[in-house]
């Protein structure tokens, strides 16, 4: 016999088969037997858990839930398998372990968040200062244009006008208007460096 423990008007019960005996009990639903479980093994299950958790009201929650979680699995308890206690610890390593990995997900998360919402600083005086330099560049390559093409050009970008209202605005058939603008466009690309 490797030790009695009595509670207050309970009989002794030997420690080295009672916890599996009360595993046993609380898979058939008794509440005593699960009750004399928790006040055996709570203590233990809190250390393991607090161990993996560090934080000690996690650590609670988490040792509320294997104990809960013993109440509705006991019956997948097998006393030949292992010792009630190693089944427990079992129970609340695995838990522990998967509220670590919740909180880092969890963290991981809102770091996608954080990131994806965080907002770029733009420099406002060099983006303003590059738009001028382009719009000098193309000011410079459209000048160099054949008043025909960039007469097209000037109503088809600056205008909004189609093709067919260019046509009908300067009384020219449609095909010149397309070449005009085809021809237009070649050419810019050229004077700017654009490479297609």
């Amino acid at each position: 016999m490797l030790g009695a423990v009595v509670d207050a008007g309970e009989p002794p019960v030997e420690r080295s088969s009672t916890l599996d005996e009360l595993l046993v009990a609380t898979a058939a639903g008794d509440r005593e037997a699960f009750g004399r479980l928790y006040d055996e093994t709570a203590a233990r299950v809190f250390g393991l858990v607090r161990r993996v958790l560090v934080d000690a009201a996690q650590a609670e929650e988490v040792t509320q839930d294997v104990f809960l979680e013993a109440w509705q699995t006991a019956a997948r308890f097998d006393p030949a398998r292992g010792a009630a206690v190693a089944w427990l610890l079992t129970l609340a390593h695995r838990r522990a372990v998967d509220r670590v990995r919740s909180a880092q997900a969890a963290r991981e998360r809102e770091l996608r968040t954080g990131i994806r919402d965080l907002d770029v600083p733009v420099d406002e005086v060099a983006e303003a200062a590059e738009i001028a330099v382009e719009h000098e560049r193309v000011s410079g390559a459209f000048a160099e244009l054949s008043p025909a093409q960039r007469e097209c050009l000037a109503l088809a970008y600056y205008g909004g006008c189609t093709q067919t209202e260019i046509a009908a605005r300067l009384g020219l058939p449609l095909g010149t208007v397309k070449t005009r603008l085809r021809d237009g466009m070649i050419r810019l690309r050229e004077l700017l460096g654009v490479t297609t």
